[in-house]
């Protein structure tokens, strides 16, 4: 007679073998690993994104600031006052598209360099 100790026994051995699959310490440790490759991948896209937007938001000040200063220029005559402005704005500029390289290249050998197994 059946007392169900099959299903029982069946169950437990499906368990356990599903425990030992995935509690194995190499599988935790490639998901770990995965998982922190994963999250720093996340960061250093978030730095980029946020140089990117850091490059786009100088760029329209700088902008603004030029098309001002060359109003000022036109109607003053005054090109030192504002043709130092307009090298300044154009100066912030280059510095932040510099800031912008260096941040990608630092994302990428980042990512490059952490081990992702």
């Amino acid at each position: 007679m059946d007392n169900g100790n099959s299903v029982g026994t069946e169950a437990m051995k499906s368990i356990t073998a599903n425990q030992q699959a995935t509690m194995a310490p190499q599988i935790t440790k490639s998901s770990g690993a995965g998982k922190a490759y994963q999250s720093v991948a996340q960061s250093t896209a978030i730095a980029v994104q946020d140089a990117t937007d850091y490059l786009r938001n100088l760029s329209t000040i700088s902008t603004t600031v030029t098309g001002v200063a060359m109003t000022q220029l036109l109607a003053t005559g005054d090109s030192k006052t504002y043709g130092e402005i307009i090298t300044s704005a154009q100066s912030l500029v280059s510095k932040a598209t510099q800031d912008f390289r260096d941040i990608g290249t630092c994302a990428t050998e980042i990512l490059n360099d952490f081990p992702n197994s």
